[in-house]
Parts: C-alpha cells; structure tokens; sequence
C-alpha cells in the first residue's frame, strides 16, 4: 500500500496533534497510530478512507466532533507481538475519555480476505473470523480489543488488495461518555463581522486619529460584532500633521507611533469586547520597516502578519521590506488569517492559510484606482470560492492632498462568501458604498461552511488533484 506523503503527516500535526500517537524504543519510532475528530452522523455508513480523510489530508477535522477516527495503525515488524498495537489502542482509548468522546470508530482492512475469496464472501469471512475458525491478523486485533462489527464496506481503501477493497467499519464505545449540550448537533455558528471603509481626512494630532478609531470600534460593539475589520496602513493618516515631505522620511516618522497604536488598539479590544483587525501599520524592526497587519484579540493578546508580497510603489516610495511566513490564528470564532492587499492577489497564500484551518481571511487594502480595487475584490471573490471560505475586504476613501503617495483612495468595502445554495446570493454577504466613509455589518456562518465543506455542491476541498499537482510551504 501507498506510504503517507509528508506533507500528510504534516498536515495531521497541524490539524490535530494530539491525535497523531507514537511508540518508542530506545528513541526510536517503532509504531504509531493517526486519527482526527468527526460528528460520524453527517457521514454515509458507505464511506471510503478518502471521504473520511480527505485523502489522507485531515483537513475536514471537526475540533468539536464526538467521534474519534482511527485512520491508521502501524508496527514495526521487528518489534510485533510486543503488545504494541494493542499500547496504541489503549492510547486511543484514554484521549478518548480524556476529550469525552462518544465512541472510536475505524475501518478496518481484512488482509487475509483475499486468500478465502474464492470460496467465501466478505460477509462469511467476516462470521468465520468472528467465530474464531479464521484468523485475520487486523480483524482478529479489533475484536480483542473490544471493537464491535458495524458494517462492511466496499471499495473502501483503493490499493488494499490483500483485503479486496473491502473493510470492517468497527466501533468502541466509551461507557464513560457524557452527554454536554456542545455535543449537540449544530445548526448554526453565526460569526458577525463590522467592516470600517475608513475616510482619510487630515488631522492634527493622535489624539484625533485615536477618537475616530474608537468611534468605529464602539459602532461595532453596539452592534454586537465579533470582529471590526480597518483598512491597510490606514495609519498613514497621522502622516498628514508630520509636515514631512519626504516618503521615505514621513514613514520613518510614523514608524514612531507604533507603541501608541498598539495600545489604543489593545485598549479598546478589551474594552468594547471585540476582536479587531487593526487595518495594517508601518513598523520598524531590524534597521527594516515592514508592513504588518495586527490581531487585537478581546481577551487583549495580540498576534500580527507581515505583508509577504510588496508592490513596486511600497517599494519605491517607503522602502517597506517582505515578511515570509503564512499565519494563521486562534479566536474565539475560529480560526483567522489575515492577508495584506496584494497577498490576496496570490493564491496559494490563500491554499496555505485554508490548509492550516483558517475559515475567514481578512483582507485589509488600500488601493487609489477602480482597476487596483478590482484587483483586490475579485481576487477576493476568487479566494472564497477557491477554498470555500469567507474573505473580508476593508479598504479607505477619500484623501490627503499633503502626503506624498498618499493623494487619491478608491474602496468598496466587501464579506464575500462561497457560491453555493447556502450562502448569500452572488457570494456577497454584503457590501459598502463606493468610496463613502461608512461601515457594513453582516453574519458569516461556520457551520454552513463546515457542512458545504462536506456535501456542497461543489467541494474545492476535497476534490482536489493531489496526486496531479501540490503546493508546498517552505516555513
């Protein structure tokens, strides 16, 4: 049988970690077993390995699942009949009670079908081994270990030929399982998103800019939002009483007011209880000045995301240098990425951060034409639908007659969503005015998105060619 990838086994690691358990001996890995969350309800009985992992990928993991999947469990032949097979199970069975789960369910191969095959269906092999007048060195294991038959299912695991494609879906159950209200089947996740399109208007302290911020952040807690979403370096406002014409001057300049932004920003997450995304701002690290997107979290941590891809004018008028690394991040409704402006425009940062778990990317941007908008939005649009995500664009209007390359703004802030039966029509959750300094509210749903992820029309996720092409993450 076909040996798991490396990025597969990355990808668990990623997913869920303490799934993925290892037998050692003197340092060395002498076996090991795979495993992920799922609600086995919202899958087919029929299944095939591909389904439930997608394709060895676990990337359809469900952190709130009642099921453990068991995927894989493999020894070293130099050290079988040791027990440590069974060690792995029991392993299993603990994270198990320890997650209070409700059962470990697995498919499970039959390798010494093939040799009864001609004589007996999977059914009777099955009784046969049951019966304990055949032994199966897979089925027979379960069975010791307490696993109960469930169902046999065809055409389960492609390259299994020793088993004739066949498989025992198998299950345990935990009789210290307890029921919890966050087990019930979800119908809804609803996550709201406040969009700030933020005018730029000269101001003379930052004083000034601090109110007009806290102003937008207090709309946003009003109205019951999770996240408030402002635009890419919207901080270049404070250029505008620097009285400095030189570009590369002014940004070292504001570079000076990085402490006091993040501690507004920190300041008024806690204080009106809601994640922002705090457009994006030039910082200075390094003798190097970078363009980085900050999340404040509520609970008043923050996490922040160096643009990765700089345009010709960043590079011509500030100097701003690259950062490198694809992040993703933990909230309280989700997991996040943020990408800068041009970084949506490339999508394989989109294929990464969806890779690693991420549902919303948030989009700050700031472009000065129609076309440069358009750029952001449909791409934007492309993403979504790309890796059946939501993507949120928050960009400025207006202007800054004083800044050099700063002069004209063009925006239409949007929330995008897949396309499919279940989102809003025309994948647009909502949308701004152009170019009118104004906010936009709406819900994005992660149980929808989960479950269109499973049986949508389409599935991006998992029906992509693996095997055909990849895309690989040098971090």
């Amino acid at each position: 049988m076909e040996p798991w990838k490396r990025e597969q086994l990355e990808s668990h690691l990623i997913m869920f970690p303490e799934g993925q358990l290892c037998a050692e001996y003197d340092g060395e890995i002498i076996g090991s077993c795979s495993s992920l969350l799922i609600n086995f309800d919202e899958y087919d009985d029929r299944h095939t390995w591909d389904d439930i992992t997608d394709e060895g990928y676990i990337t359809n993991h469900n952190p709130d699942g009642y099921n453990l999947y068991g995927i894989e469990v493999m020894v070293h032949p130099g050290f079988r009949r040791m027990k440590v097979g069974h060690r792995l199970y029991e392993a299993r069975k603990d994270l198990a009670r320890r997650l209070n789960l409700k059962s470990i369910i697995i498919g499970g191969r039959i390798p010494n079908y093939h040799k009864h095959a001609d004589e007996m269906s999977p059914r009777e092999y099955v009784r046969q081994v049951m019966r304990h007048k055949i032994y199966d060195p897979v089925l027979s294991f379960q069975l010791m270990n307490e696993f109960t038959l469930m169902r046999i299912n065809p055409g389960y695991l492609p390259d299994d030929l020793a088993s004739n494609k066949y498989a025992t879906l198998m299950e345990w159950n935990n009789v210290e399982y307890i029921p919890q209200t966050k087990r019930h089947f979800k119908t809804s996740f609803p996550v709201r998103v406040c969009v700030v399109q933020y005018m730029m208007k000269p101001i003379s302290s930052f004083e000034e800019f601090a109110t007009q911020v806290e102003y937008y952040t207090d709309v946003a807690s009003d109205a019951g939002a999770d996240f408030a979403v402002f635009p890419e370096i919207f901080t270049t406002q404070l250029m505008s009483f620097l009285n400095e014409r030189s570009p590369s001057k002014a940004v070292q300049r504001l570079t000076e007011y990085t402490e006091d932004y993040i501690q507004l920003f920190t300041d008024l997450a806690v204080k009106y209880n809601v994640n922002i995304i705090g457009g994006s701002h030039f910082v200075e690290e390094d003798d190097k000045v970078f363009n980085i997107a900050y999340l404040f979290r509520r609970d008043g941590t923050i996490e922040k995301q160096y643009k990765i891809h700089i345009t010709p004018n960043e590079r011509k008028w500030w100097g701003i240098s690259r950062g490198d690394t694809v992040k993703v991040f933990d909230t309280d409704c989700g997991k996040i990425a943020i990408q800068i402006c041009y970084d949506i425009e490339f999508p394989e940062l989109a294929r990464i951060a969806t890779e690693k778990g991420a549902n919303i990317i948030f989009c700050p941007f700031n472009t000065e034409d129609r076309q440069g908008y358009l750029r952001v939005r449909y791409c934007a649009q492309a993403r979504a639908v790309e890796n059946q995500i939501y993507t949120v664009i928050a960009g400025t209007c207006g202007n800054l007659p004083q800044v050099e390359n700063m002069d004209i703004q063009y925006s239409q802030s949007a929330i995008f969503a897949p396309s499919d039966f279940e989102f809003a029509r025309d994948g647009v959750v909502g949308e701004c005015n152009p170019n009118i300094e104004m906010v936009i509210i709406g819900d994005v749903d992660l149980e929808i998105l989960r479950r269109q992820r499973q049986s949508g029309t389409v599935r991006q996720l998992k029906d992509r060619r693996r095997d055909v092409y990849e895309i690989k993450y040098k971090k």
